[in-house]
């Protein structure tokens, strides 16, 4: 086991390196700068504030310097706001977007599993096409189209509910159900497809020929082997809840990460575009690594490679 996390370890390093580096040369290649403005910019004023962000040297001597800063968990300045680090910007504003994706994937979870086990246990019924058939739907609405429809029914035509800002637990309802609800479609689905699974297994069969009872065989037999899909999904669900809660967020203006994204890069703030890729990219991979891990030790028969 502890080769297996050290390998998944490495390769998450080199993940990390290859996306920072892709980044970094990208930004690097996009015509325009930060400092770019309708209002022209006298050019020794300009010379003096590339040159304290380090525009004036290579590129390649730019990329050394980002990278050991980023190693030392330093991640620059702003380009665009004045007198703030990206570091300071993360740790404003990552609380808010973790707590919206906890409660998200918490939700998501309750709704998910529990309807994809009953799918599986009552097959060919109401109980089983019904859920697979709002789950369908729920996959194929993206947040974007989600938002806007739990803020118009529940904000705007039956007033239950705020629809903007984040003062309070009534703010969370409507983000948070707009994130969960697309991945509990997908916990289900992947749930009925794991418990079908084992249900299937001779050793079922063998149990229900000597009359164990039928929860039983769920609870006891099946449930541990058919959750492992969503297992293997829960460490990407929570990276991309996080990670991808930047609609969301503009939607029901909540001041995390996401906006700080869709700013960064409609600034062109480099530094910031840079921090908030790599904290994305590690989320992913840490989540990954877990859901790995977790993955192998609830399934014995697969091997540590």
């Amino acid at each position: 086991m502890a080769k297996f996390i050290a390998l998944r370890f490495l390769q998450g390093l080199l993940v990390l390196l290859a996306i920072y580096a892709i980044t970094f040369f990208l930004v690097a290649a996009t015509p325009g700068s930060p400092f770019s403005s309708e209002r022209a910019i006298p050019p020794h004023i300009l010379a003096q504030i590339e040159a304290f962000y380090g525009y004036d040297k290579p590129v390649l001597e730019r990329f050394w310097t980002s990278l050991t800063n980023t190693l030392s968990g330093e991640f620059g300045p702003s380009a665009v706001y004045a007198n703030r680090s990206v570091t300071d910007i993360i740790a404003e504003s990552f609380p808010v977007s973790l707590k919206l994706g906890s409660i998200s994937l918490l939700a998501a979870l309750l709704i998910g599993i529990p309807t994809g086990i009953v799918a599986a246990v009552r097959r060919n019924t109401w109980l089983d096409y019904v859920p697979m058939s709002v789950s369908m739907a729920g996959i194929c609405l993206p947040t974007f189209v989600m938002g806007p429809l739990l803020a118009l029914v529940f904000g705007l035509i039956l007033r239950l509910l705020p629809v903007s800002g984040w003062y309070g637990p009534e703010y969370i309802i409507l983000p948070a159900a707009t994130l969960s609800l697309y991945y509990a479609a997908y916990f289900a689905r992947l749930t009925r497809g794991g418990m079908l699974e084992m249900l299937n297994q001779d050793f079922v069969r063998t149990a229900r020929a000597k009359g164990v009872p039928e929860w039983t065989i769920v609870w006891k037999h099946c449930l541990k082997g058919g959750l492992i899909p969503a297992i293997t999904f829960l460490g990407p669900a929570l990276a991309g809840i996080i990670s991808g809660s930047f609609v969301v967020e503009t939607i029901f203006q909540i001041p995390g990460l996401g906006q700080w994204f869709v700013k960064a890069a409609l600034n062109r703030d480099d530094f910031l575009i840079l921090g908030l890729t790599v904290l994305f990219a590690a989320l992913i991979v840490v989540m990954n690594l877990l859901a790995d891990i977790a993955h192998v030790a609830l399934n014995p028969r697969l091997k540590y490679e």
